[in-house]
This record gives structure tokens, sequence and C-alpha cells, in this order.
């Protein structure tokens, strides 16, 4: 069996059996990746806590041939966040990133910068960043890395150029289009569709442009945040094929997406 050597971030956990675990990580070299660790439940496990949610570590596999089931050997904690354990809401926004990865990523599929933006969001939260408009950002920023981009540049239904709209103009998202659609398509299709003022449109582009590093300098509250966390979630909610955790864990229970069209 080949041992495969990586860095690694845990992203989920389970019992399995009566003292194993499985756990799905995504990996620097590996993409995602599902293994299990066999006695990481016993009390004196050798894993400790490296397995936890939202842990960064050192991980020895070894693949087993014809089974997507790896087996862990070896987990030795790198960071471990603790700022994430000891706040709800910044455990909250930390589960979205962790549960977006797990959704919209495949298999085996390496991709270090979905890796080193992950790691970056996890930074982030724990170091006390606002955590509901950190977690959008991340959002934002791996949605486009996945090739789930939201469209903003052309219209999402018939590619025509938005620019032809107007600079400055409002615009209408479609989740189900997967970005802005124009006024014809708007027109001619069915689904609902939301309102975007000229700002919120502004600050998407700049969160899709701008990288990892430096993504905490956007700042947006009122109407700019609003209008983009409804959007972010119904996209989410399209590309993920089922309703992921809320990120307000706080708020009310969440009907559908308060999603409409406004002309």
């Amino acid at each position: 069996m080949p041992l495969l050597k990586t860095t690694a971030i845990t992203l989920k956990s389970r019992k399995w059996g009566e003292a194993d675990r499985i756990v799905t990580f995504y990996t620097l070299r590996f993409g995602k990746l599902r293994g299990v660790a066999r006695g990481a439940r016993r009390m004196k496990s050798r894993f400790g806590s490296a397995l936890e949610p939202f842990v960064s570590c050192d991980l020895n596999l070894f693949e087993k041939p014809n089974d997507t089931l790896h087996r862990v050997s070896q987990a030795d904690i790198k960071e471990t966040f603790p700022a994430l354990r000891e706040d709800l809401v910044l455990m909250a926004g930390a589960a979205r990133m962790a549960n977006l990865v797990i959704a919209i990523t495949a298999d085996g599929d390496p991709a270090p910068r979905i890796f080193e933006t992950l790691l970056r969001g996890l930074r982030s939260l724990n170091e006390g960043h606002d955590p509901g408009l950190t977690t959008l950002l991340f959002q934002i920023k791996l949605l486009g890395l996945t090739g789930f981009r939201p469209q903003t540049d052309h219209c999402a239904a018939c590619g025509q150029d938005m620019q032809v709209q107007g600079e400055g103009t409002a615009g209408r998202f479609s989740a189900q289009a997967g970005g802005l659609v124009c006024d014809a398509c708007t027109r001619r299709r069915s689904e609902r569709y939301l309102f975007l003022a000229p700002g919120s449109l502004a600050f998407l582009q700049q969160a899709l442009r701008m990288t990892p590093e430096v993504l905490n300098r956007l700042k947006a509250g009122g109407q700019v945040r609003s209008e983009l966390e409804t959007a972010i979630e119904a996209y989410v909610t399209v590309v993920a094929g089922k309703r992921l955790p809320p990120v307000d864990f706080l708020a009310a229970e969440a009907g559908e997406p308060a999603y409409e069209l406004k002309r």
C-alpha cells in the first residue's frame, strides 16, 4: 500500500465501529480525501486531537487498492485555531467553509489554491475578524476557485456582455443561472431573481478578483452585505444541491431564500 504524506485540514469526523473514526480531509497534495483512523476514539489514542474539525496537521495515510477510503497512520498537529472552539459564531463560520469545500470539490482532485484559501479563511476567523463578513468573503473566493465562480461580466443565461447595460446599473442575480442575467433573459425566464444594487455588484466583483491574503481588507455593511449574503446563500444551495447548515445559527429557522424579481 503506497504511503501518502501531506499537510491537511480536517473537514469533518464521524464515529465508525466501536473505537474508530472516518475523517474527511482537504489536503495540500491530493485534494479531498477520506480516511479511517483505527482506535482514534480510545482514551490513549495516538492521534490526540489532530483529527478534530478545523485542525491543520501533517498527515500520513496508506492508499488502499480499489478503495477510496485510506488508512490514517499518523497525524501531527500544525495549527489548531482555538478561538473556533470557544465561540459558537466562529465555529459556525468555519463549519460553513468546511461544508462548502466538502460539497463542491471532487475526491482526489488536488487544488493547492483551495487548500490555501480555506487555511487563510480559518486563520482570519481565528484572528477575530468580523465572522459574518469573513465567511461571506471566503465563500465567494472558494466558489470562484472551484469552477462555480458567480458570473458578473456576462449574462449567465445567454452570454451577453453585461457592460452593454451600462456601468453603475443595478443587476438581477439568478442562483439557478449562476450569476447576473440581462434584461432580455429576465423577461424570458421564469425563475425569481435577486436585485443587486451597483455597490453590491462592485463589491462582489472586487471580492472575486482579490487574493485570499488581502481579502479581509474589504468591508461591507447594510444593504451591500444583506444583498450579497442572500445571493450567495441561494447560490450555495444550488451548487451544493442541498441547503447547508446556516451561517447564522442564532437566526430563526430559515425558509426558502428571500429571493424575488424586482423591476
